[in-house]
């Protein structure tokens, strides 16, 4: 969501010891920014068919089958990974505390607008800690370890989501405990991405593109030819404001078709 250009650095095993490795200016990475605009696509059509069933023009048992919900969960689980590339990607040559905080605020606003406007629409579901949060969440705990050894971030990683997987406990089944992600039932909510195990995505985000820094791969990467794959950039470089207008917009649309519809 960092329209900027990004200084990646080559992360060599023999100067591996070295907190802020040797800066190569590289142009951002398209590859990146498509899998972000096809999540950001996937997002869109898989709250198209949950506003279909919502206003009861397709069965609800479609936009809740666990194939369809699966398909969601996989969607946040890229952003998560996302998050992590992104962060690695962009401190490469050196960390931009500005820019950092200055993209956290925004995030940070954007989650409480999301919690607020639905705790006004929907009360009982509200987005109390949704990707957006967990995203905001993920990005301080990927700043504090940034200077960690790839293996001991991936091993982070798969601690945070083994936890997140195996333990919890009805202590944390209120709304103000829940997004911790131990609660045994937490409250029901129509978005809700907890911290564990999904903070694990991101740190293994980290973890892999450290990793490809080390490898050169990223120093290879070249820019993405065909009006596709332009567009899906384009998607992926504006999928935070796509993500807030989306669904007024998809519902501004289809509630006074399905009104005059019937």
């Amino acid at each position: 969501m960092d329209n900027r250009p990004h200084r990646y650095a080559a992360d060599r095993s023999a100067s591996a010891r070295k907190p802020i490795p040797r800066t190569i200016a590289i142009p951002r990475l398209d590859i990146v920014d498509v899998v972000r605009g096809l999540a950001i696509a996937g997002v869109v059509l898989f709250h198209l068919v949950w506003d279909l069933s919502f206003l009861r023009v397709i069965p609800l048992e479609i936009a809740s089958h666990p194939l369809w919900l699966l398909f969601g969960r996989v969607l946040a689980g890229t952003f998560m990974v996302l998050v992590g590339v992104s962060l690695v990607l962009a401190a490469a040559g050196g960390f931009r505390q500005k820019a950092f905080m200055r993209r956290l605020a925004i995030l940070i606003a954007a989650a409480l607008a999301i919690t607020l406007v639905t705790r006004v629409a929907f009360p009982q579901t509200f987005v109390y800690f949704g990707i957006l949060h967990a995203i905001a969440v993920a990005s301080v705990v990927g700043a504090l370890v940034l200077r960690l050894r790839p293996s001991m971030i991936a091993a982070l990683g798969i601690a945070a989501s083994a936890v997140g997987f195996s333990w919890a406990s009805p202590a944390f089944d209120p709304r103000w405990l829940a997004w911790t992600g131990f609660a045994s039932s937490p409250p029901s909510s129509n978005d809700f991405v907890p911290v564990f195990p999904w903070v694990g995505l991101t740190l293994l985000g980290m973890a892999g593109t450290r990793l490809a820094l080390a490898r050169g791969w990223v120093q290879r990467a070249r820019p993405l030819d065909g009006s596709l794959a332009r567009s899906l950039v384009w998607l992926g470089r504006h999928s935070l404001s796509i993500y807030l207008i989306h669904q007024p917009v998809l519902l501004a649309v289809l509630i006074p078709l399905v009104w005059l519809a019937r």
